[in-house]
This record gives C-alpha cells, structure tokens and sequence, in this order.
C-alpha cells in the first residue's frame, strides 16, 4: 500500500537479521512524526506508550491490535489481547529521526524524509534474532504501517489480524530459510 510504484510495500532483508521497510504517506512531516511519538495517534496503528522525546528515556510500548481496525479479523489463538514491551529512545532527531530498543538486543530506527507534499517513511529493524522472528516482524510491521497509511490518508484499513496472517505466509515464502 504505497503510493509510488517504485516503492515496494513489503520489507526486505538488507543484510542478515536487518529488515527495511518503507512507505511514502501524506505530508506534512509534522504529522507524519506526530503519529510515530503521540500516544493517542500511535496506539491508532502501532502502539500506545507515553514517551518522553529525549535520548534515553524509557517508555513502554503496549499493543492492543483487537482494537486497530474495525472488525479486528480473526485472531490467532496463541495471541494475548495485550503485549508490552519496555524500550528506550536510542537517537532522535525531531522530526526525522526516532530509533528506540527493541528487546534485549534490537533496533528500530524511523527516518522521514520530505518529499514534495509527501513523506518517505523508512523503518530499519536491526538485530532480529532468528528467521521465525524476522518472518513476524517483517509481517508485523507491514500490517502497521499499512494501519498508518490508511489513517494518516483517511482510509479504512483491512482488518488487522487477517492481514497480518496473510503477510505472515507472504514473508515465510519471501525471507530465505
């Protein structure tokens, strides 16, 4: 779900354990950067979380991905209601920088990048620790940023865990064994 046909909606693997992924959205970048650091805007699409914008601060990440979309789809039985996971601002550059840890030893990093009246949304996952994590990672974050480009362009998204499971066999097909 990308606007620009050279992008391609799903996530690769740019070196062993590293996944990209990109989406260009509507501008302006304030918004855009709005929707990665406001805990109301990101719980919209992601997570909820309050988080202090100063490197090193904590802050916790929790999903609630029954609430996402409208139906929410059909959940897999081996998925809580709720996860949280507690994480710490790593670099930031308002707005267009945001990375954060994931786990015990990952990264994301969120660069935006303005382009005209839109902006080139680029998401590193650095560190994933094995192949079944970066097939649901890489799934995961597709089926979020899809969330994020359908509320930041005022679409309805397709609901979320049938998507994400149809991914899921996308990227278990396309991540090398």
């Amino acid at each position: 779900m990308t606007d620009a046909p050279t992008l391609d909606a799903y996530g690769m693997l740019t070196e062993p354990a590293t996944l990209k992924i990109e989406r260009l959205l509507p501008g302006p970048v304030e918004r855009v950067w709005a929707y990665l650091t406001d805990s109301d805007k990101r719980r919209q699409w992601l997570a909820a979380g309050d988080m202090t914008l100063a490197v090193g601060a904590p802050f916790k990440l929790t999903w609630r991905n029954n609430e996402l979309t409208d139906p929410p789809g059909n959940k897999p039985a081996d998925f809580g209601d709720e996860h949280s996971m507690e994480t710490r601002i790593t670099e930031l550059h308002a707005p267009y920088r945001l990375a954060f840890a994931w786990g015990e030893r990952g990264e994301v990093v969120i660069d935006l990048d303005p382009r005209g009246d839109k902006v080139l949304l680029t998401l590193v996952h650095k560190r994933i620790s094995d192949r079944r994590n970066e097939v649901m990672i890489g799934a995961g974050w597709h089926a979020h940023l899809d969330i994020l480009a359908a509320r930041i362009s005022g679409t309805r998204p397709e609901p979320f865990w049938d998507h994400w499971l149809a991914l899921k066999e996308e990227y278990e097909a396309r991540i090398p064994k």
